[in-house]
C-alpha cells in the first residue's frame, strides 16, 4: 500500500517485505472443486494505523469483488500464518524501512549493500534485518552478511542440520532474484575452519567482545493450547455489541446457523470468524473489526493470527475443529457421488490393483500398499514371546490375544515388509506391551525396513482385509492357545461385511436379536446347525462371501435364511424376538479430508507440532519425526538423522495428537511407522511426483 493505494509488487520481489508498510496478497489455487482463493492483509510492525485500516477495507471490497468465495486472513509481521508461511518456499524477508517511515525504499545500486540478517525456522523460514554488531549474534540461529557482492552464511554452533540447509536455500534465493546471480556465497560453519571469511566478519562487525548469547527457544503454542476451541456468536444489540459462548469442544456442525455471524476462538493461537449467507452485509463488513475487538477484550496479543471464512466456501483448517464436516452432493473418492438422504449402503468400488503402481495416488486413496498378494506369517504372543500360529487358522484373531503378522511383498524385484501388531480388546497391558517390544524385534530381523502399523480390533484397515482373501474372523474374547480353558459358547452370532475377498470380514457380535442388522448378513452357528440369515439389504456377493466364512466359523450344516421367513429354533437360540436395526443405512459422508502434514518436536517437554502447508517430499527433513494425517490413519515418518528420544517417543506423539485433536477424534485410528527410504505406496501416494531416488 502506498499512498493508500494498491500498488502491485514486482515478481522478483515476492517474500521481501519493508516492516513500515502493509501488504494484500492474493492466492488462487486449483483444486478438484474449482478453485481455493486466499486473501491476506499483512501489517508490518512500523507501519500506521490508517495504512492498516485501508489493507483491512480493500480486503472487503476484494471479497465482494469476488463474490465471498475467498478465505481472508489478517497477518501480522513475525506471526504469520502457516498457510502465509507456505506461500515462500525460500524464506521471507523484512527490510527496514518502508514508505510511512519517511525511508524511501532504497533500491538504487544493488550491490552498494551492507546489513545483517536473522534467519529463524526449520520448516518456515523468516528472516530479520538487524543491527550490525557482534550483540546481535545467538548460539541457535543462522546468520547472513550480506555484503552487496559477497553473502556470508554464519552458522551457530547449535544449529540443526535443516537450519542450515534452510538458510543456505535463503542465501541462493537473495542471490538469484536480488543479484542476478552474481554474488558470491561463503559459509562458516565452525569459524576455527575459515580464517579469511571471518577476517571480513571482523572488518565489517568489529572485533568481538565477551561470549556469544544462548539459542532463544521459539515461542510456540503446543497442542494442549490448540485443542481448546470455544464458539462464540456475535450480535448486536442497541449499538452494542454482544458476544456469547455457546459451545466447546467438539464443536459439530449444526450450531453455525446461517443467519448469523460466529467468532471460533482456537485457544488464543488462532481467531476465525464464520459469517453466515444469510447474516446482513453490515454485520459481514464488520467480521475483522470484531474480531481485533474480541481480541483486545480477551487480552490476546495484537500478533494473533485472524481467518475470516464464508459460509459455504471454509477453508480445510476451519472444517478441521468440528467433529464431523459434511457438504452437500460431495463426490467421495473414486467417482462415487453421495447426496444427503437417499442414502443406502457405501458402494464397494470395484478395485484393480494393477492400476497401484501407475497411479499411488490411488494407493494412497484406497489405503493399499499392492494387490495383497504377497507372503503372511503369523505370531502369537504368549507368555510375551513370540509363538507362531498355525497357517490353517491364519485370519482367525481372539479378542483376549495380541498378533503379529509380517506382510512380505516385492517391489522392483526386493522384498518390503508391512508388520502388524494387532491388540485384542480384552488382552492384558503387558501383552500389549510384550507385543510392542517382539514388534521391535521382529523389524530388525528385517534390517529396520518394516513399515509398522498400530492396529485396534475392530479398527482393521483396508490392507489388513485384503491379505486374509475374506477369510478374516474376528472373535470377540477367549484366546487360540492350545491350553485355554473357557469353554466356547453355545451358540456364537458373527455380522459378516464384505463384497469380495479383498475387503470381507467377520465379526463376532452378542448373541441376541438385537444385534442384527438389515444390511447385512449374518452367521448364527448353534451346536446343531449354522444359520446364514440374509438382511433385505445384502446383496447377492455378501452372500458369497459370507458362505465362505461360515465353513471356518462351524462344521455344522448350513442353512440359508431370510429376513422375515426365520424359523422358531432361530429366535429361541438368540434368546427370543427383539427389535433391530431395519432402516436403510446412512452414508455419512465426511468431507474429503485433506492430508496434513506436520513436524513433531517433543524435545522441549512441551507436545510441539508444526504444519507444512502445500506438503512436498523435500519437507521430509532427515533429522525430523514428520506426522501425516490422512484423517483414517496416522502416519509417522522417520527421519535416517531423528534423535532416538523423538523415534523412542514418535508413537507416544501420534495418540497424543490423537488425543488433543479439536474434533474429537478416534483414538483407536491405525498408526503407522514409515522408516526414510522405506515409504509403502499408500504413504508416498499423498505426496505430488514422488522420487524414490531422492535419499
Amino acid at each position: 500500500l502506498q499512498n493508500m493505494k494498491m500498488v502491485p509488487v514486482p515478481e522478483k520481489a515476492y517474500g521481501t517485505f519493508f516492516e513500515g508498510d502493509c501488504y494484500i496478497i492474493l492466492h488462487t489455487k486449483r483444486t478438484s472443486r474449482g478453485s481455493a482463493i486466499d486473501l491476506h492483509y499483512w501489517i508490518g510492525k512500523d507501519s500506521s494505523q490508517d495504512e492498516q485500516g485501508a489493507a483491512a477495507m480493500y480486503v472487503t471490497q476484494l471479497d465482494t469483488a469476488l463474490r465471498g468465495s475467498p478465505v481472508q486472513h489478517r497477518e501480522v509481521q513475525g506471526h504469520e500464518s502457516e498457510t502465509f508461511q507456505s506461500y515462500f518456499r525460500s524464506g521471507i524477508i523484512y527490510k527496514k524501512g518502508g514508505v510511512a517511515s519517511g525511508f524511501k525504499h532504497v533500491e538504487t545500486n544493488m550491490y552498494n549493500i551492507k546489513r545483517l540478517l536473522h534467519v529463524k525456522g526449520k520448516k518456515h523460514v523468516s528472516a530479520t534485518e538487524v543491527a550490525l554488531s557482534w550483540d546481535s549474534f545467538n548460539k541457535g540461529d543462522v546468520f547472513l552478511l550480506d555484503l552487496g557482492k559477497v553473502l556470508i552464511q554464519w552458522n551457530g554452533p547449535s544449529c540443526s542440520i535443516a537450519e542450515k540447509s534452510r538458510g543456505l536455500a535463503l542465501a541462493r534465493s537473495i542471490r538469484d532474484s536480488e543479484r542476478g546471480g552474481r554474488a558470491q556465497i561463503g559459509i562458516i560453519d565452525n569459524e576455527k575452519d575459515s580464517p579469511d571469511l571471518m577476517q571480513i566478519m571482523r572488518m565489517v562487525l568489529g572485533e568481538r567482545r565477551g561470549e556469544l548469547r544462548d539459542a532463544i527457544p521459539d515461542a510456540k503454542a503446543d497442542e494442549l493450547q490448540k485443542a481448546n476451541v470455544r464458539l462464540y456468536h456475535v450480535y448486536e444489540k442497541d449499538n452494542d455489541l454482544v458476544v456469547q459462548e455457546i459451545a466447546t469442544r467438539p464443536l459439530t456442525q449444526d450450531l453455525l446457523q446461517h443467519e448469523d455471524c460466529y467468532i471460533l476462538d482456537q485457544g488464543g493461537f488462532k481467531i476465525y470468524v464464520w459469517r453466515g449467507k444469510a447474516s446482513s452485509p453490515e454485520e459481514k463488513k464488520a467480521a475483522f473489526t470484531r474480531a481485533v475487538g474480541f481480541i483486545q477484550a480477551k487480552g490476546y496479543p495484537s500478533s494473533t493470527n485472524i481467518e475470516v471464512i464464508n459460509d459455504g466456501a471454509e477453508s480445510a483448517m476451519f472444517k478441521q475443529l468440528f467433529q464431523r464436516w459434511t457438504e452437500k452432493n460431495e463426490t467421495q473418492g473414486l467417482g462415487k457421488v453421495y447426496t444427503t438422504g437417499k442414502i443406502a449402503k457405501v458402494e464397494q468400488v470395484k478395485f484393480d490393483a494393477t492400476q497401484l503402481h501407475a497411479r499411488p495416488e490411488l494407493a494412497a486413496e484406497q489405503r493399499m500398499v499392492d494387490d495383497a498378494s504377497g507372503e503372511i506369517e503369523v505370531w502369537r504372543i504368549e507368555d510375551l514371546e513370540m509363538q507362531p500360529v498355525n497357517p490353517k487358522t491364519y485370519g482367525q484373531f481372539y479378542g483376549g490375544d495380541c498378533y503379529l503378522v509380517l506382510y512380505t511383498y516385492l517391489r522392483s524385484g526386493r522384498p518390503h515388509y508391512v508388520l502388524y501388531m494387532w491388540q485384542g480388546r480384552h488382552a492384558s497391558v503387558d501383552e500389549v506391551t510384550a507385543c510392542a517390544l517382539n514388534a521391535i524385534q521382529l523389524d530388525k530381523k528385517c534390517g529396520d525396513e518394516a513399515v509398522q502399523v498400530r492396529v485396534t480390533m475392530g479398527k482393521e484397515p483396508t490392507h489388513f482385509l485384503a491379505i486374509f482373501k475374506g477369510k478374516l474372523v474376528i472373535y470377540e474374547g477367549g484366546t487360540s492357545r492350545a491350553q485355554h480353558s473357557t469353554p466356547e459358547p453355545a451358540v456364537r452370532l458373527f455380522q459378516v461385511r464384505g463384497t469380495d475377498e479383498m475387503n470381507t470380514k467377520a465379526t463376532e457380535v452378542p448373541a441376541r436379536a438385537s444385534s442384527l442388522n438389515s444390511n447385512d448378513v449374518f452367521l448364527l452357528a448353534t451346536s446343531q446347525v449354522c444359520y446364514l440369515w440374509c438382511g433385505k439389504g445384502c446383496s447377492g456377493d455378501e452372500r458369497e462371501m459370507a458362505k465362505v466364512v461360515a465353513d471356518i466359523v462351524s462344521k455344522r450344516d448350513k442353512h440359508t435364511i431370510l429376513e422375515g421367513q426365520e424359523p422358531a429354533e432361530f429366535w429361541e437360540a438368540l434368546g427370543g424376538k427383539a427389535p433391530y436395526a431395519s432402516e436403510k443405512r446412512f452414508q455419512e459422508q465426511v468431507t474429503h479430508y485433506q492430508p496434513r502434514l506436520f513436524e513433531c518436536s517433543n524435545q522441549t517437554g512441551r507436545f510441539i507440532m508444526t504444519e507444512v502447508v502445500g506438503f512436498c517430499q523435500e519437507d521430509l527433513d532427515e533429522d525430523d519425526v514428520m506426522l501425516l494425517d490422512t484423517w483414517e490413519e496416522i502416519f509417522l515418518w522417520v527421519g535416517k538423522g531423528s534423535n532416538t528420544y523423538e523415534r523412542n517417543e514418535a508413537v507416544a506423539s501420534a495418540k497424543e495428537y490423537l488425543k488433543t485433536h479439536p474434533a474429537g477424534r478416534d483414538l483407536a485410528t491405525p498408526i503407522i511407522l514409515v522408516k526414510q527410504g522405506y515409504e509403502p505406496l499408500n504413504f508416498t501416494g499423498w505426496f505430488n511426483a514422488w522420487d524414490p531416488y531422492k535419499w
